[in-house]
């Protein structure tokens, strides 16, 4: 049998078993991350389930390890309380990846099995462990019965010949099997490595090249745990364990010979991990930014290599040197050694240790028209942010971020590639007689809501989590989204309606937002006892109306009356008795800005 039919057959108490077979195989680990973990606890707690062996059941927080995303952190604590019921180990957001964390802390050892909600959990194929990323159901029936089922896979052994080229790095290697085989040929296979390029790779290497897999559409790469593989699981595992090796007359579907001479240096096009070139194709391309991490590449060896490129340089001016270990004890080796000294004397933006970019957490993500040299594992459109994404080796990330473009350590030009203006000539600035000219009304006609709270926020307003919106047109959908009682106004008002609240309406931030969402729907004005400062300005800047009151108990105003406002008099009437009451006036400059519509308009 091959590797991955001895460990399935021990898993599931058969003798043997082939391609194509269906085996109930045993799970050694089970893993649930920040991203699916709470689907997983609901999916249990749905059909009143309960966790088979809590010794063997892990939550990792890695795809956002600062709890920065409101969503994620709510996922966060609800995947911490169902642990603690449980008695289940968390490996917190200070913890890091949590494929990392399985082989660092000795969860997983050679022949073993492992599962999880991330699509990389083959990375133990490093140290000749099965893994494999499942979804929140399959998870859920690992945590309560201990097993899945399995469909056997057929293996491709792959040889890697020649010498290794000196300049070629791990995430060379597996870009160039990616070159080779694309992302199906080798779909729904396991793969075996071997050669003595192989044998020769650190665990760290092993780490990058089977944290591939998934890219080139495979099963698992699994590569025969060395000596030096074996002695690091030894010394992090209590237990007793036995690697597996695949039988001399074991029956692979197919057979590759690679001459590791004809590797090259190697980047894979945005958008696709296997439309791998030559670096050459793409050198002296101009970039923004680069990003040292994932689970690819964020070891201690990628980092050491990142650190001794850095030393004594600076990144490139306008680029963005990323970096983000894989775990804590990662980081922590790095400040002992020195390295965060390198990496901040470079200039370099450090993240905790976790995912980073490659799951939109903390660091790592980038814009429209941003270009990227990234250690990611994947570029697809949208994976890592709006730009283009370069998938590289940590040494020509980093290269790349003291040029100023793409290149590689041993090509570091005296001085970086600079920006340039996109046009050397500004554009004109709008004439008065090109403007738009807008007809204000000074009187106002619109149904009320009686919002009867003090000290309401921006927050309650425009809650903070959609603050990267900056289209108005989208901004109404947020309106009072964190306001108790009133979640459901955008629902309920209608195009014209005005705002009556009370005192310090739009305390806090400086959001704009908090303005503009109002405009957005059609509201035509606010009537408060007073506003925040910062609320004031805003409003006023933006050609919003918004006045003062000292009392409205003459109205006798009930909600959705209908009154008129004169801004110029100062007078609201209640169209539905008649009654009227003085407020304060519009200043000079505020129906100045009110009558062209914004503070810059000319």
């Amino acid at each position: 049998m091959t590797i991955i039919e001895k460990i399935i057959a021990c898993h599931s108490g058969k003798e043997k078993v082939s391609p194509g077979d269906i085996a109930d195989m045993e799970i050694d680990v089970r893993i649930a991350r920040d991203f699916g973990g709470s689907n997983v606890v609901k999916n249990i707690k749905s059909f009143s389930l309960n966790v088979a062996d809590p010794k063997k059941t892990f939550f990792t927080f890695d795809t956002n390890p600062t709890g920065s995303d409101q969503k994620y952190a709510a996922n966060q604590q609800y995947c911490r309380q169902f642990a603690r019921d449980q008695e289940i180990k968390v490996y917190d957001i200070n913890s890091g990846i949590g494929t990392h964390l399985a082989i660092d802390k000795g969860l997983a050892v050679p022949g073993s099995t492992l599962v999880s909600t991330d699509s990389h959990a083959n990375i133990v194929g490093a140290i000749g462990a099965l893994g494999q990323g499942m979804g929140d159901r399959d998870i859920a029936a690992a945590w309560t019965q201990g097993s899945v089922w399995f469909k056997v896979p057929s293996t491709v052994k792959i040889n890697i010949v020649g010498n290794r080229p000196a300049n070629i790095m791990a995430k060379d290697i597996v870009l160039n099997l990616l070159h080779r085989f694309g992302a199906n040929s080798l779909l729904g296979n396991a793969v075996e490595l071997y050669g003595n390029i192989v044998d020769d790779l650190t665990i760290d290497e092993r780490i990058t090249i089977s944290s591939m897999a998934t890219e080139m559409g495979a099963i698992a790469i699994l590569i025969p745990p060395s000596g030096e593989v074996l002695d690091y699981c030894k010394a992090r595992y209590s237990g007793e364990f036995t690697p597996v090796y695949a039988d001399e007359d074991a029956n692979y579907s197919d057979e590759f010979t690679l001459d590791a001479g004809e590797f090259f240096v190697a980047v894979s096009m945005p958008g696709k991990p296997h439309d791998v070139v030559p670096l050459e194709k793409v050198k002296r391309k101009k970039i923004d930014s680069s990003f040292v991490g994932s689970c690819t590449d964020g070891r201690m060896e990628d980092l050491r290599i990142v650190a001794e490129i850095l030393k004594g340089r600076s990144v490139a001016p306008g680029v963005v040197l990323k970096i983000v270990p894989t775990t804590d004890d990662i980081w922590k080796r790095c400040l002992d050694e020195g390295l965060i000294k390198i990496f901040k004397d470079a200039g370099v933006l450090l993240g905790n240790a976790g995912c980073a970019g490659c799951a939109a957490g903390q660091i790592g993500q980038n814009g429209p028209g941003e270009v990227t040299v990234s250690t990611g594992n994947r570029n697809f459109p949208g994976k890592q942010g709006k730009g283009d994404v370069f998938l590289a080796s940590p040494a020509v990330a980093t290269a790349s971020a003291i040029a100023g473009h793409i290149t590689t350590p041993d090509d570091l030009p005296k001085l970086p590639s600079i920006f340039k203006p996109s046009s050397s000539k500004r554009e004109e600035a709008q004439k008065p007689d090109e403007m738009k000219s807008i007809d204000k009304p000074v009187v106002l006609e619109g149904k009320v809501w009686l919002i009867k709270e003090d000290n309401i926020d921006t927050d309650m307003i425009y809650h903070n989590s959609h603050l990267a919106v900056t289209d108005i047109n989208k901004m109404g959908q947020y309106t009072f989204g964190n306001l108790q009682g009133w979640e459901d106004y955008t629902n309920r008002t209608e195009k014209g309606d005005i705002i009556i609240t009370g005192k310090n309406f739009g305390a806090g931030s400086s959001r704009q937002q908090a303005v503009d969402c109002f405009k957005a729907l059609g509201n035509q004005c606010i009537l408060a006892e007073s506003f925040g400062a910062i609320y004031e300005r805003n409003a006023i800047n933006a050609g919003f109306p918004i006045m003062t009151y000292n009392d409205l108990k003459e109205l006798e105003l009930e909600n959705r009356d209908k009154i008129r406002i004169d801004l110029k008099e100062g007078i609201v009437t209640n169209l539905k008795n008649g009654k009227q009451i003085k407020i304060t006036l519009f200043s000079d400059v505020q129906m100045t800005i009110y009558l062209k519509g914004d503070l810059l308009r000319v």
